[in-house]
């Protein structure tokens, strides 16, 4: 079942000074096979090493409980009855909020001591019905659980954050008693109301910005804010390598010319197949902005062309260690990252064609270096980006 909407996820986190490693921790993953997304942010009791191994261990249990179990309070409860006990605090919680969202909207979440979770429907506060719940054990006498669930809708927003945010602020003149969700609450409406269309990301980053300003510019606690915004999507089209056969080469254009969205073609057999079905001029731009790469090239009906195998080889590289602080420059494989990056339901068409410049005859067609570059691209963009990918053959 395909929504209406895509699932737009970002985590900005900030560490406090002196503090290499952040004692949060927010973990994310797709279920394609059961259209499901889920999301936990945990921070860890105290902070540093010990606190990102603890919110750490937190995160994970949650994910592979929840692979197998859709019972979101069960996970919570296992959770808190198999924590360690720190043994000089004699504590063995880590704060957390869960998000678990299926396909159909359906939406629920578990906090345990972590600040309350913003739901914004457009500009205005919606405020799901919430159930205490009890956690059995004896460890856990008094510790309560928060449960939500409601049926998320396109333009919805839920903003989940760490205490480093609501405490940002603690013992100033401005805010004695911290920043606190109150003020949380207008300041992310208010960016909304400028910026109606405002990415999950710019809103994220602005409320770890602003909670970071609150102390000096100098946080004294982790700050993480994750965002999750249910929104218009954006496609992209990418194809690379000419169809194994040349009577699939009117199938293939004809595919490029229907498809609605952004467009970007790889390989210099991909680009004059398109070319001549297309009945258009091929242009080559000379301006080399990668001296690693081949410049990009102009073809009417394609918004970006660059050369193959080399270029594909870049962009999963850059994919494979992009993060918050990246910067993507001009060259070709850094304008297709970025396509990819700005994009949420991405078709990949992958010709099947053997080109013998790439492939030893002696190993299997598998490894043929194209396809085995395509597929990392595909799995990292799910894994790591959760985009919604469609990698198919021609």
């Amino acid at each position: 079942m395909q929504s209406d909407y895509y699932i737009e996820v970002e985590c900005l986190q900030k560490n406090p000074r002196k503090q290499v490693i952040c004692g949060d921790v927010f973990m994310s993953e797709k279920i394609k096979e059961e259209g499901r997304t889920l999301l936990v942010l945990s921070d860890g009791l105290g902070s540093g090493v010990k606190a990102n191994v603890l919110a750490t261990l937190t995160a994970s249990m949650v994910l592979n409980y929840m692979r197998v179990n859709k019972d979101i309070r069960k996970a919570a409860e296992v959770i808190m009855q198999t924590l360690p006990i720190c043994s000089k605090r004699k504590a063995s919680y880590s704060t957390f909020t869960i998000v678990d969202i299926e396909c159909d909207g359906e939406t629920r979440i578990i906090r345990y001591d972590s600040p309350e979770c913003l739901v914004l429907r457009g500009l205005e506060l919606f405020q799901p019905k919430c159930e205490e719940l009890s956690i059995e054990g004896a460890n856990n006498l008094g510790k309560t659980l928060y449960s939500y669930r409601f049926k998320a809708e396109k333009e919805d927003r839920i903003v989940f954050c760490s205490d480093g945010v609501t405490n940002s602020g603690m013992g100033t003149k401005r805010f004695p008693f911290g920043w606190g969700p109150d003020n949380l609450n207008e300041f992310v409406r208010g960016m909304i109301r400028r910026q109606p269309y405002l990415s999950a990301k710019q809103l994220g980053r602005a409320v770890v910005d602003r909670a970071a300003a609150n102390y000096g510019d100098v946080p004294k606690d982790d700050t993480s804010c994750a965002v999750v915004y249910l929104r218009e999507p954006r496609d992209l089209l990418l194809c690379t390598g000419p169809p194994y056969s040349k009577s699939k080469d009117t199938q293939l254009a004809r595919q490029v010319s229907e498809f609605k969205g952004k467009k970007i073609a790889c390989g210099g057999t991909t680009a004059c197949i398109l070319s001549r079905e297309f009945a258009e001029e091929l242009k080559i731009d000379m301006t080399i902005t990668d001296p690693e790469l081949p410049p990009i090239s102009y073809l009417k009906g394609v918004d970006l062309l660059t050369e193959g195998i080399l270029t594909l080889g870049k962009v999963q590289r850059l994919l494979k260690g992009y993060n918050q602080n990246t910067v993507l420059r001009q060259g070709p494989a850094d304008q297709i990252v970025k396509l990819l990056l700005e994009s949420d339901r991405i078709e990949i068409i992958n010709g099947t064609k053997i080109n013998e410049a790439h492939q030893d005859p002696n190993l299997p067609v598998e490894l043929e270096i194209r396809r085995t570059v395509v597929k990392n691209i595909a799995a990292l963009l799910e894994e790591k980006f959760l985009k919604d990918v469609d990698l198919s053959y021609i």
